[in-house]
């Protein structure tokens, strides 16, 4: 089977970054909608973190946002991290290894979408994420499209000839809960008619 960083390293090369962009758009602005609104509860100012940030999209959406200090993206493709670079001086790209890389600092917000089923044990992730890369009062976003519930997608490792890591909602929702997260919630992002949506969960990281 390939590895993740080859197939999304061709997507950049052919230009497929940007239909990603396009086609997780909506399920993303839903995503970063709930997890705002549940940081600025909170705090006046926050810095960001996108993991498996792709071309960097997300990133500059995030360092848009009046009361973002800090915006950073990380991903294991090398190609997507020029991308990002080439278009964008302002914020912060990082080539990265997961779940190996250790982040130099703590953000207090974490977002990511359709990277995490990727890895071979997405809960070591989990626990890395809640860990390591989340300051205490933190909240973390996960965006996930290859999940059991969306039937269509089952069919998409075998059609991309990659691994991906299949588990239902209520499964992966007993991951954030066993690694620390509280807070959890889940919920369908641009869901409608015959579109099952993206399942995209929410937690927080309480001060220990």
């Amino acid at each position: 089977m390939k590895q993740a960083t080859d197939v999304f390293n061709d997507w950049a090369h052919r230009g497929k970054d940007e239909g990603m962009e396009r086609g997780h758009g909506p399920a993303v602005r839903e995503m970063m909608h709930h997890a705002l609104d549940r940081v600025l509860s909170q705090m006046d100012a926050f810095s960001f973190a996108d993991l498996g940030c792709g071309n960097g999209w997300v990133v500059r959406l995030a360092a848009q946002h009046k009361q973002c200090r800090q915006a950073d993206g990380f991903d294991g493709a090398t190609h997507m991290i020029e991308k990002a670079k080439a278009v964008d001086s302002e914020n912060g790209y990082h080539l990265a290894m997961f779940p190996q890389t250790q982040p130099s600092q703590q953000y207090n917000l974490i977002h990511s979408m359709e990277f995490i089923y990727y890895l071979h044990d997405p809960k070591q992730m989990l626990q890395s994420i809640h860990d390591d890369w989340l300051a205490d009062e933190g909240w973390a976003v996960i965006g996930i499209d290859h999940y059991a519930e969306n039937e269509e997608s089952l069919e998409w490792p075998t059609a991309l000839d990659v691994h991906m890591s299949t588990f239902s909602e209520h499964e992966w929702i007993e991951m954030w809960n066993d690694v620390g997260f509280e807070e959890v919630h889940a919920w369908r992002a641009n869901q409608s008619p015959g579109k099952p949506g993206t399942l995209a969960i929410i937690g927080k990281k309480n001060q220990k």
